[in-house]
């Protein structure tokens, strides 16, 4: 699998806009960043948070044939939550 780095994200809606892209040589003086993988159409698939070479948060993204968010497994320490997603790629509350 291959990783894009980053120093952040913006916003808060899914999935997370990452900014702030590193090189691979940035990250050895980092103890914070976040990588991604990407699915064949440029789309975030997976994303997750490193701190000090631990993963913190991760999201598993999946989207439907129109680009639009469906689905997303977003994983905080031990807690896991799935988060289905409108028409629209919006969060569907319950």
């Amino acid at each position: 699998m291959t990783y894009r780095y980053f120093l952040t994200y913006s916003g808060v809606r899914l999935p997370l806009n990452l900014v702030g892209p590193l090189e691979p040589s940035d990250l050895g003086n980092r103890n914070t960043f976040f990588r991604a993988s990407y699915d064949a159409d440029g789309r975030i698939a997976t994303l997750e948070k490193l701190v000090y070479g631990e993963v913190e948060l991760a999201h598993i993204y999946s989207y439907r044939a129109d680009g639009t968010l469906a689905h997303a497994r977003v994983t905080l320490g031990d807690e896991e939550t799935e988060v289905p997603c409108d028409a629209t790629g919006a969060p569907v509350r319950a």
